[in-house]
């Protein structure tokens, strides 16, 4: 399904990278290196993204209260992505960027100020709107579902709770935006890790109150505000209402086709949601700790590279198509090259790590399980969000955002199809014997729907591709995909083997003999692509061997 809740402002920061010249990976390897840099910013937020999912696990487990929380927590990330997500880099970076230059500051200063009123103000009311009429909202998501009526009542509580996270959350991206525009990129890597490791804390403060995991995204997206601000110590923002700015008309036409893709893609969540609902009351739960895992290598290596070569595509939409061509075709290289061995590692190893990770306390060997099946099945999708966000992005490079939205809305719909024939269908075709636990198999029909989605959309995007750029033909993306494939495939049977065998010797009952198999297991599975990339001469491996040896 649609991710239900990411992990909020994972966002790395934007560098300007020189793009490579003809033939080359990288001239000196930059953009490897800026991807790299600005992973550290995601790393410390992805680690931290698990160590909140771990403490919930703990200590919440599966418990169906944890599905009420799920729904309210949807409630203001749903907003956000709706009135300001999309807009970073769609709309905010291109458009401050215009008026970034040194001599162009108090222009953007006023351009700043103008949209972060306006959207203070739509904010508020939203979130005014929210806490008095919470009930339709939480039934949107699926909250009148619960067969404990107690939830939907609990659903409503922490919703009124949650809602003013929206706020916070969309200041601190537009805050972000204007620092990407500025190239001061430090502080905002880093608030996905502030937003989770406030999360982290408050449970751990209060870990008998689910309560506390709202109260930790309060406090969270506030400091993701504060922690930006000494970057922004020279501009010169005030309260300015200016709606008919040149600027926040240009903002406002960039996302107008993006935020219609997003009310299609926010309506295939609540269908999701109310799906999921319907299909047990512990249902969002299993699916959140599943997302959390699938989303990790996503956030760590598509997101940063994806963010780190939009402003080298921005610069080059203009110019000759070849070195745009060029520059898209080493990004989707880089991306395949590490995020197919990423997907074939953690499908092999998919039970051991969240044993790892989650089992313990109230989180038992039959939530593992659960949990492991739905991440398999959301894997099968990976690879292909990982290509399509590239494309998407060098759509927004060449300020095309209508028709990814379009594509969005396809690929919506074809999800909302798949899921919900798969939700009402899948129990009879896949006997319970087969399957882990109680759980309904409809669950595991929004996994599939999910992957098959992302493919959707991926197929969709290449025709707009061809179209805008001519393809990539004679760019060696094939090449790289079939090699890397084949890679990581035995990268994925050697991970399984070595953990099989890990636990033949030495067990796997305790925590530090959790972290053996996983850890020689991740270990045997890394030396075995390594290899396999120096035998096959997979280019882009090599160009990160020579990175990391630096």
């Amino acid at each position: 399904m649609p991710e239900p809740l990411s992990d909020q402002q994972d966002l790395p920061d934007v560098v300007v990278i020189p793009p490579a010249p003809p033939g080359e990976v990288s001239a000196d390897g930059r953009l490897v290196r800026a991807a790299a840099i600005l992973a550290l910013g995601n790393v410390a937020s992805r680690v931290l993204g698990l160590g909140r999912e771990t403490v919930k696990a703990r200590f919440f487990g599966t418990l169906p209260a944890l599905s009420a929380f799920e729904i309210a927590a949807v409630v203001p990330t749903t907003l956000f992505d709706l009135i300001v997500g999309g807009m970073v880099n769609s709309s905010l970076v291109p458009v401050f960027s215009d008026y970034a230059a040194e001599e162009r500051r108090d222009a953007l200063w006023a351009v700043a100020s103008t949209f972060l009123s306006v959207a203070t103000v739509v904010l508020l009311v939203v979130v005014l709107l929210v806490e008095l009429f919470p009930a339709p909202v939480v039934a949107a998501l699926g909250a009148f579902n619960f067969t404990d009526p107690v939830l939907t009542r609990q659903a409503i509580s922490l919703a009124r709770l949650s809602v003013p996270v929206v706020l916070f959350l969309s200041i601190s991206s537009i805050l972000t935006g204007l620092l990407y525009a500025l190239k001061r990129f430090t502080l905002p890597a880093f608030t996905g890790a502030m937003f989770n490791g406030v999360i982290v804390l408050a449970v751990l403060l209060r870990p008998d109150h689910i309560e506390s995991l709202v109260w930790g995204m309060l406090a969270g997206s506030l400091l993701q505000v504060a922690m930006q601000l000494p970057a922004l110590r020279d501009a010169r923002l005030r309260w300015r209402l200016d709606w008919r700015h040149p600027a926040i008309r240009r903002i406002v036409q960039l996302y107008t086709p993006i935020v219609a893709g997003l009310v299609v893609n926010q309506a295939g969540v609540a269908i999701g949601y109310n799906l999921a609902t319907l299909s047990g009351d512990r249902s969002l739960t299993y699916m959140r700790y599943a997302t959390t895992l699938y989303q990790f290598p996503q956030g760590l290596v598509v997101t940063a590279l994806s963010i780190a070569i939009l402003p080298t595509l921005s610069e080059q939409a203009q110019g000759v198509v070849t070195n745009f061509r060029r520059t898209l075709a080493q990004g989707i290289r880089l991306v395949l090259t590490l995020i197919l061995p990423a997907t074939a590692g953690l499908f092999a190893l998919a039970l051991p790590i969240v044993t790892l990770l989650f089992q313990g306390g109230r989180f038992t060997a039959a939530d593992s399980e659960v949990t492991a099946l739905a991440l398999r099945l959301f894997l099968f999708g990976l690879p292909f969000a990982a290509v399509d966000q590239m494309l998407i992005f060098a759509s927004y490079a060449r300020k095309d955002t209508l028709r990814p939205a379009l594509v969005g809305v396809v690929s919506i719909a074809v999800y909302v199809a798949v899921a919900y024939y798969l939700v009402v269908n899948l129990d009879r075709w896949w006997p319970a014997a087969w399957r882990p636990g109680d759980q309904p198999a409809g669950l595991y029909g929004l996994m599939i729907a999910d992957a098959v989605k992302h493919l959707t959309h991926t197929l969709l995007m290449l025709p707009v591709l061809q179209s805008q750029i001519g393809g990539l033909a004679g760019q060696g993306v094939t090449a790289t995909t079939l090699k890397s494939l084949l890679a990581s495939l035995a990268t994925g049977v050697a991970a399984w083997l070595t953990a099989d065998a890990a636990i033949g010797l030495i067990g796997f009952e305790t925590l530090v003999q959790r972290l053996l198999v996983v850890t020689a297991a991740g270990l045997v599975g890394v030396a075995v692509y390594a290899a396999l990339g120096r035998l096959l001469n997979i280019r882009e491996a090599r160009t990160l061997r020579h990175l990391l040896r630096r």
